[in-house]
């Protein structure tokens, strides 16, 4: 991960600056799931090139990738 993307962790995608959704475009992120139950917020929990990367990255973390949806980001235009 860049230390662009690391920066992002914590952050919805669309709050990105121009210049982290420019150098992110292609990555995939990490985003909890939505539930009845719980009302997440939508940010990004991990960032890389294959989604069993970012699994890797949440397991790290001691969170249960279950719990989460991987989607690839999109170039901002």
């Amino acid at each position: 991960m860049t230390a662009l993307g690391t920066k992002a962790i914590g952050r919805a995608p669309e709050r990105l600056t121009l210049n982290q959704a420019i150098d992110l475009a292609g990555q995939f992120v990490a985003l909890e799931l939505y539930s009845p139950a719980t009302t997440p917020l939508r940010v990004i929990e991990a960032i890389g090139e294959s989604p069993e990367d970012c699994i890797r990255q949440l397991a790290e973390r001691g969170l249960d990738p279950r719990h989460y949806e991987f989607t690839r980001l999109k170039p901002p235009f």
